[in-house]
């Protein structure tokens, strides 16, 4: 039996080179030079720490990050962007925290696809992953390419893949 995981795995190497290259450019944009703004990567929590005078320029620091993210090739998608700023005396903070592993929700969309797909694999939950079997290594790679057109709101990684 054929088979791989679907997982959704982050390389926290590359979020630190892109909130490091994010933190250089802070430094050099005019528009943020009095908005006294940080940047901060929390590797323990896995979260990316905002802090900014405005929203406005908080925007703009989420702006910056995002397409350093693009830039290492990290999707964007695995920042959490649905937590609200809060201000807090003369600042703004926002927290962005990184989504890594398939959570249960992700995985029973993924699940339910597969199965509609009509293709003749199998696939099963396995905490933050999902495995699917076939006895074609075909199949497998079909799976894949319609996995990879359709959109989880999480990024998808393959890992994996025995015959």
């Amino acid at each position: 039996m054929a088979s791989f995981d679907i997982v959704n795995k982050i390389d926290l190497q590359k979020i630190d080179n892109a909130i490091n290259v994010a933190i250089k450019e802070l430094v050099n944009r005019y528009d943020l030079k009095d908005e006294d703004c940080t940047i901060e990567l929390d590797k323990k929590a896995k979260q990316v720490k905002l802090q900014a005078k405005q929203e406005m320029a908080l925007t703009s620091l989420i702006d910056i990050i995002l397409s350093k993210f693009t830039k290492q090739g990290l999707d964007p998608r695995i920042l959490d962007l649905s937590k609200e700023p809060h201000p807090s005396g003369r600042h703004v903070y926002q927290e962005l925290p990184i989504k890594e592993g398939l959570d249960k929700e992700h995985a029973k969309k993924i699940t339910t696809f597969i199965k509609d797909a009509k293709l003749k694999v199998q696939a099963s939950i396995m905490d933050d992953q999902v495995r699917v079997t076939s006895k074609s290594i075909d199949e497998l790679q079909a799976t894949m390419n319609r996995l990879r057109g359709e959109d989880f709101e999480v990024p998808l990684q393959f890992d994996n893949m025995r015959s």
